[in-house]
């Protein structure tokens, strides 16, 4: 499974375009954030991603979770969002 790393930075109409191509490709994409700001930005980007799949009659679901990264030798807690179609 594709993993995209958002920040508090990531456009959420940019991860949502990433988002849907790799759900059309791969079927099935996993969002990692680290932080309050990249989560609402990662969680924008499914809902905005949802909205670009539902006219080709595809609906996604999100199943959150945590995961525990490595950033710069330190672990941090992550969000994990699995996003994949219904």
């Amino acid at each position: 499974m594709e993993i995209l790393k958002v920040s508090s930075k990531s456009a959420p109409n940019s991860v949502a375009g990433a988002v849907a191509g790799v759900i059309r490709e791969a079927g099935s994409v996993e969002l990692q954030a680290v932080g309050a700001g990249a989560a609402n930005q990662a969680i924008k980007a499914v809902a905005i991603a949802r909205g670009y799949l539902a006219p080709g009659g595809m609906d996604v679901i999100c199943i959150p979770a945590f995961a525990t990264v490595t950033i710069e030798g330190e672990e941090r807690t992550a969000i994990k969002l699995i996003v994949e179609p219904r």
